[in-house]
């Protein structure tokens, strides 16, 4: 977490989705870790991104 709560994106190249262990993306507009592969978005809340699947929202 940086200074002003904000998402550090230096993380994405340690995080991988928990349930395909595939890259994410990050999306800043809605504050979420994107997995395609999945089809889930998993929240950044106060910097901290939740990579519970049970926290996570499904895709369109």
């Amino acid at each position: 977490m940086t200074e002003t709560g904000k998402f550090d994106r230096r993380m994405l190249e340690a995080l991988v989705c928990p349930l395909t262990q595939t890259p994410l993306s990050y999306d800043p507009e809605a504050q979420e870790l994107v997995s395609k592969a999945a089809g889930l978005a998993f929240p950044i809340r106060e910097g901290i991104p939740i990579m519970l699947v049970s926290e996570a929202r499904k895709l369109d």
